[in-house]
């Protein structure tokens, strides 16, 4: 297949370190790869950056404080609150890239990396098979194309048959398609809690939260201390020591929801976080549930026909069926040959570590820590940045492409 010609040619370029990705994760480690004099290029498969984030819901604000989310070099504005909106985050990314003058280039999607070899037939870098044919050698790389990469989308029995309206709620924007309707949203993570309170308040005519397993729900403030700074402080603490705070914060600050259909969870918090699921901060979901604004109700088991079957056996016809049901990682075409990742296609090695047969392939934004995603990407991208400026292994200095 011939070369794009609107593209630039990478292929002529010196051996910089390519990160995968213009999100936050990306766009942190080439800005500080760039302080160290070390020149990267980000590859975008979108047109612009923060692509994920322009695709989110609009209601959408940090769950994280505006002083503990900027990235390396460039804190986030003071106008944009304590808590910023999805538009602004873009809007500070695009801000970012021109502040830090990165080398982006957009429209160029990375499929396959492989272990470059050199005339002896000895490991040396990397190759980067992309769009339009082209092959890119690099010195190192990141790895940075995000925890949201693909809906996932659960193979309920009967799903294909459906009568209603199903969808996943990465193709959800607002309320106003839903005024007057019967909506079931499915999964009650941050992302299922907070459509669901969006289309109760946006005029949905019944809203219905299907919950497998019951979340820890936290205030996201209490009383100005804002739940992240706690999640900082007790990152490296003891599990079980860290189970039972939580246990008694939640007496504490939390109303018991048991007769609303919501009950505590059995399972300690930090317990959960080490599992993968991260708490659910309150942005409007306990109100909700105790004015019947937002329903619980058992998970989906199965659909037949117009019914949803839940998985205590009683059958719900909704007109749409909102899934908040998570993403897959996707990376096994891109790196899964390199046996970099585990079982559950997750990089082994992440931040500035790399699996021992893939020195130079680095991973960043594929972890949900409790401490905040963006602040763990802007720790990751000086520790990868460092590592990658000790190895020595990229062509240092910069220059624009194309």
């Amino acid at each position: 297949m011939p070369a794009d010609p609107t593209v630039p040619d990478l292929t002529t370029q010196p051996r910089p370190v390519y990160v995968i990705g213009a999100g936050p994760g990306g766009l942190a480690v080439a800005a500080a790869l760039r302080a160290r004099g070390v020149r990267a290029v980000v590859v975008e498969k979108s047109d612009a950056v923060g692509a994920s984030w322009r695709s989110h819901y609009d209601r959408l604000h940090l769950h994280t404080t505006r002083r503990l989310s900027g990235l390396p070099g460039l804190p986030m504005p003071r106008r944009f609150g304590r808590w910023v909106a999805r538009e602004n985050v873009v809007r500070y990314l695009e801000k970012y890239a021109e502040f830090h003058e990165l080398e982006l280039v957009t429209g160029v999607e990375v499929t396959r990396i492989e272990r470059a070899t050199d005339a002896d037939g000895e490991a040396g870098g990397w190759t980067l098979h992309a769009s339009g044919g082209r092959v890119l050698a690099a010195g190192a790389v990141v790895v940075a194309t995000g925890f949201n990469h693909t809906p996932a989308l659960p193979d309920w029995p009967g799903r294909d048959g459906y009568g209603g309206r199903l969808l996943h709620a990465a193709e959800y924007r607002d309320p106003t398609p839903y005024a007057g309707r019967d909506v079931l949203v499915v999964g009650v993570g941050n992302t299922g809690a907070e459509i669901a309170v969006d289309l109760a308040e946006g005029g949905a005519a019944r809203v219905r939260l299907a919950v497998r397993t019951a979340p820890h729900i936290v205030r996201r403030s209490t009383a100005g201390w804002p739940a992240q700074r706690t999640g900082i402080l007790v990152r490296r603490l003891p599990v079980r020591l860290v189970d039972r705070l939580g246990a008694l914060v939640a007496k504490a600050s939390v109303p018991d929801l048991s007769a609303y259909g919501l009950p505590r969870p059995a399972t300690g918090l930090y317990s959960r976080v080490k599992e993968g699921a991260i708490p659910v901060q309150d942005v409007g979901l306990i109100d909700a549930v105790r004015r019947g604004a937002v329903e619980p109700v058992a998970a989906v088991a199965a659909f037949d026909g117009d019914a949803v079957v839940l998985a205590d056996g009683s059958r719900i016809a909704p007109d749409v069926v909102i899934a908040a049901t998570g993403y897959r990682r996707a990376l096994e075409g891109l790196v899964g040959h390199l046996g970099v990742l585990d079982e559950r296609g997750r990089p082994l090695a992440h931040g500035a570590r790399t699996a021992a047969q893939a020195p130079g392939l680095h991973f960043t934004g594929f972890t949900n820590p409790i401490s905040g995603m963006l602040r763990e990407l802007a720790l990751d991208a000086e520790r990868i940045a460092k590592a990658v400026a000790r190895r020595g292994g990229a062509v240092r200095g910069r220059r624009r492409v194309g």
